[in-house]
């Protein structure tokens, strides 16, 4: 089964728009051709109209909640989601119940994801058993099945830990994926510490607390000969060290949420526990700053953090509800609109940073559209303009705050593996 996607505008490595046709061969998964020629043998053809196709993005960093929290998200739903939103290949942090620190917990779940994803999802190992930071996993064990290691949630406090297993993860060419905090300093904090903890007199997590153990890491990953990734930075000072390290030729790459360049404290309306994350949203100053360390390249890609919840969770006060915000169908909407609609990053910037850097970072085959690679691209209506409604997500999380948001520039078909996994008309 062949089938024709008929002009489509392609963004040429000039960053300019070109139409042309994609041939996929379904049965293969892979695209056959590109161009303008005519002659081509095909069995179905579709027509869209100018709308642009960009590579499947990719999300190193989703909560898909499954195993143990199927109340908050599946894998089913969850992929469901990634697919609305453009993304096929998503990355499951290991936050869940069981944990993936063992080959049978491992297997357990990359069975779940063979039933039912609808995109492809990589699984991370955790670096410590049940994450409880006490006793490195046997990495050796797991590294096979596994995208990286991390505890993501939590920070590994013990700095001898954390020295191991950099020096274990480099020996088996896997990265240390990791989530900063110093948990001597985030003093019981449920927000930024600013103005608005202030204010409404909520405890603060100080900027410190996730820039100190960065600047800890980034000299045991030198140390280890380590490929160390950070995860959703969100300060100014971190922005800084990470600068400084890569200056210094240390080997760390670093990511940054759509959601902390796009708000910080001052656009938290109120006791509202879908601004509540973590990081939390820093400080006005640490928003640019994140803005200009992904222009200059000291942050190297954009990862949502995709982080659903239940409803009645989000419903307690700020001090008393779970950190986290959905982000998958939404993050491309957002970014464009904001960003690229007012001039300050260019469109061919965020399709990169949303799927070819995350893959050539973490030197995956994937975020290409090319002939002969894998048939994984997402089709986007540039012109389309929607209101961002709690009925059209998808998620079984709706923690957000975007809603009533006017966002431009939507996803309305994905394909994966050759094949339609999401429609707009779905």
């Amino acid at each position: 089964m062949k089938t024709i996607y008929k002009n489509a505008a392609i963004l040429t490595e000039s960053g300019k728009q070109e139409v042309m046709n994609i041939l996929v061969n379904e049965d293969t998964g892979v695209i056959e051709q590109m161009g303008t020629g005519d002659g081509w043998t095909f069995d179905r053809e579709i027509d869209v109209s100018g709308k642009l196709i960009a590579p499947g993005f990719v999300d190193v960093h989703v909560h898909l909640r499954e195993p143990g929290g199927e109340k908050k998200e599946t894998i089913a739903t969850g992929t469901h989601a990634a697919a609305k939103g453009g993304f096929t290949t998503v990355a499951a942090m290991p936050n869940t119940r069981p944990v993936p620190d063992c080959p049978e917990h491992v297997a357990g779940i990359l069975e779940k994801i063979h039933n039912d994803a609808r995109v492809r999802v990589l699984t991370y190992g955790s670096i410590t058993v049940r994450e409880a930071g006490r006793e490195i996993v046997d990495m050796e064990a797991v590294a096979k099945d596994i995208f990286a290691f991390t505890d993501d949630g939590v920070g590994v406090q013990e700095a001898g830990m954390m020295f191991e297993a950099m020096k274990r993860a480099a020996d088996l060419g896997k990265a240390v994926v990791a989530h900063c905090e110093d948990n001597s300093l985030i003093y019981g904090g449920a927000v930024h510490e600013g103005r608005f903890s202030e204010t409404m007199n909520i405890p603060g997590i100080p900027s410190v607390c996730e820039a100190v153990h960065i600047a800890r890491d980034v000299l045991l990953a030198e140390a280890a000969g380590a490929h160390y990734h950070v995860c959703h930075v969100s300060t100014k000072e971190s922005v800084r060290v990470i600068r400084d390290a890569k200056n210094a030729g240390i080997k760390v790459t670093a990511e940054v949420t759509p959601h902390h360049l796009l708000l910080c404290e001052d656009d938290i309306p109120g006791n509202d526990a879908n601004y509540k994350m973590n990081p939390p949203l820093r400080g006005k100053e640490d928003r640019n700053a994140l803005v200009e360390g992904l222009l200059d390249g000291t942050i190297d890609f954009i990862a949502t953090d995709h982080a659903p919840h239940t409803e009645e969770e989000k419903s307690l006060p700020m001090e008393e509800a779970p950190f986290g915000i959905i982000g998958l169908e939404l993050a491309f909407p957002l970014l464009y609109t904001q960003f690229v609609k007012k001039g300050q990053f260019t469109l061919d910037q965020l399709i990169g940073w949303l799927s070819e850097k995350p893959s050539r970072i973490f030197q995956l085959p994937y975020g290409k559209l090319q002939e002969g690679e894998p048939a994984e691209f997402t089709v986007i209506d540039l012109d389309e303009e929607k209101t961002v409604k709690k009925e059209d997500i998808v998620s079984k999380g709706k923690n957000t705050p975007f809603y009533g948001e006017e966002l431009q520039g939507w996803p309305v078909m994905t394909v994966f593996n050759g094949k339609q996994v999401w429609t707009e008309d779905e």
